[in-house]
């Protein structure tokens, strides 16, 4: 096992795209550690004087243009010998803020009320890193619980270049606030290598994402990256130390549902032996399911079921 190190640069980031013909910039073994350090926003979200400004976010959006409206993003990393049909376990071993500002923005026409808040508005928070806390601008305090909103590989390679902006079946924009230290999150992979890139680093969400950002910040996260030919999946899904995790993803929200819930549903036959019928009675009566985001062009759903419901028959 090697540990790897992936730092922001105009060589290392992709602004507003996945394509499986992106090269990767690290290329690693099943098992290997690597950490990413992500950024987040273009010039028009920077703070005004005060905060602490990365000379590698600066760099970065001085040097590049995005290739579509979406997310910065660091990466690919390429696993050695994944191959589509596979799957990649993403242990998340840590997620760190790396700056002491967020922000947090609303834009005319998007969002979740684009008919009630037809305007332009941008928030800066300031982020106590030692203290675990961000500051509201009126002074309320919000613990920070940072994630990356955005975890993904690369779509098949038929799509081409696709927005970061819509989550899918490689992952992306998922923005499931569960994907913190200790999750582990599994994405089937499409293109050789896997191609996984992050950013979209959030220092706090709540579920729904409503008004389309979170506290948009950046972040350095510590991952485990295995290779798994045993597992056949078609949409991503994580596991807590107490819970697993079903997605989906539509423009339907009540589509989005029906994905997750069958997906769990699937989860809990596979692995206990349950008849079916049975599994999905089991769902209704202890499966939580919770919007995670409505911002996203395809909407998510995610299900959570406790892992000490799932006994073997």
């Amino acid at each position: 096992m090697t540990d790897h190190r992936l730092t922001s640069s105009p060589e290392t980031c992709h602004w507003g795209f996945f394509d499986a013909a992106l090269p990767p910039v690290l290329t690693i073994r099943s098992g290997d550690r690597v950490t990413i350090e992500s950024i987040s926003g273009g010039r028009e979200v920077l703070p005004p004087s005060g905060f602490t400004l990365l000379p590698d976010h600066l760099h970065v959006i001085e040097t590049m243009v995005p290739r579509m409206r979406g997310h910065l993003l660091t990466g690919p990393v390429a696993i050695e010998g994944a191959m589509p049909g596979d799957v990649l376990e993403i242990r998340i071993e840590a997620v760190d803020c790396r700056q002491d500002w967020a922000w947090t923005a609303i834009h005319p026409t998007l969002g979740s009320l684009p008919e009630d808040f037809p305007i332009r508005k941008l928030w800066h928070t300031r982020l106590d890193r030692a203290r675990g806390v961000a500051t509201l601008p009126w002074g309320t305090e919000l613990p920070l619980k940072p994630f990356f909103g955005v975890m993904g590989v690369a779509p098949p390679a038929n799509f081409g270049a696709v927005s970061t902006i819509e989550p899918r079946a490689y992952g992306g924009n998922m923005d499931l606030k569960e994907l913190v230290p200790g999750t582990v999150l599994y994405l089937p992979v499409f293109a050789p290598g896997g191609l996984f890139s992050v950013g979209d680093g959030h220092g706090a969400q709540g579920d729904g994402e409503v008004c389309l950002t979170a506290l948009e910040t950046a972040l350095e996260g510590r991952f485990q990256i295995i290779l798994r030919k045993d597992l056949k999946l078609a949409l991503p899904r994580a596991e807590t130390a107490t819970h697993w995790i079903t997605m989906g993803f539509d423009p339907d929200l009540d589509d989005a549902a029906k994905t997750a819930l069958r997906e769990m549903i699937d989860l809990i036959a596979t692995g206990t032996g349950l008849p079916r019928e049975d599994a999905y009675m089991l769902t209704s009566v202890a499966c939580d399911l919770r919007v995670t985001q409505m911002v996203d062009g395809n909407k998510g759903v995610h299900a959570m079921l406790a892992k000490s419901l799932l006994v073997q028959q």
